[in-house]
């Protein structure tokens, strides 16, 4: 997940949907010309309403709003930590590093306890959210990627196309739901995030987001948001600073996007896409 690579199968079908070249469906339904057309997947586009700074050297694995700024945690060996951001300047204001073995992931608060993942130790970390001290560890099977929470439960990608529900209390996973366009597995569901009831998801390696229903794993829409670096804002080719990072401030109804090594964080208006 975490150096660019080929174009992979799922960007292949991200840009297919954004195409219009396939229909979007949650399920493994006939084909369309069995059971008629399919309603295809609304787009969207956008529009920068701000942008603040990011840390260029934040290689981004979880983004998410928190007490008037974000909660962070970054990926790569001997680099990865799980930090709190300023929003007007991206400086951190405090900061938990992980083992230097540890590959970090996507975190989440939930009440007064933050939760991490790392790549593929089947490892998780749990803090306290006010002093950001471990408290315990917690394992768990497959890869982690992403989390986000309802509310009730964590909420975790692990690179294919299905995302688990987790209890914050044992770590069992109480149900999961699968994401399919057109009865292909869309996989690569990396960072996530919960906005109004919906479950936001990067897509590895694209610059697209798709919007999940959490209930059924329904494909609700799929954003757009090619263009937002310039040339001058990348490292080169490949580019490893691939888009990946959502946070949504419910309180101001404001949604933030950003990506691994990059030097800016949008706040961004989604707008259907003609």
């Amino acid at each position: 997940m975490k150096n660019a690579n080929p174009l992979s199968s799922a960007a292949a079908l991200i840009l297919a949907l954004a195409t219009g070249a396939l229909a979007g469906c949650g399920d493994r339904s006939p084909p369309a010309a069995a059971a008629g057309p399919a309603a295809p997947v609304p787009t969207y586009t956008y529009e920068i309403a701000r942008v603040w700074p990011h840390d260029r050297a934040a290689f981004t694995e979880g983004l998410s709003w928190l007490q008037g700024g974000f909660l962070e945690s970054t990926g790569m060996k001997a680099a990865s930590n799980l930090r709190k951001v300023d929003l007007q300047t991206g400086q951190v204001r405090q900061q938990a590093n992980l083992p230097p073995q540890y590959f970090g992931e996507g975190s989440v608060a939930i009440g007064a306890k933050i939760y991490q993942v790392t790549w593929q130790d089947h490892k998780g970390f749990v803090y306290d959210l006010a002093t950001l001290e471990e408290e315990r560890e917690f394992a768990y099977a497959g890869e982690g990627w992403g989390l986000t929470t309802d509310g009730k439960s964590i909420i975790m990608s692990n690179g294919s196309n299905v995302i688990q529900f987790l209890d914050p209390a044992t770590f069992q996973v109480t149900r999961t739901i699968s994401v399919f366009s057109n009865g292909q597995p869309l996989k690569n569901l990396n960072e996530l995030e919960f906005v109004k009831g919906e479950i936001f998801a990067n897509v590895w390696q694209t610059q697209f987001v798709v919007r999940i229903d959490p209930a059924t794993g329904r494909l609700l829409g799929l954003i757009d948001f090619s263009g937002l670096l310039t040339p001058e804002d990348y490292h080169g080719q490949p580019p490893p600073d691939v888009l990946n990072g959502i946070a949504y401030d419910a309180a101001d109804d404001r949604l933030f996007v950003t990506g691994k090594y990059w030097p800016k964080l949008f706040e961004v208006r989604l707008r259907p896409k003609k």
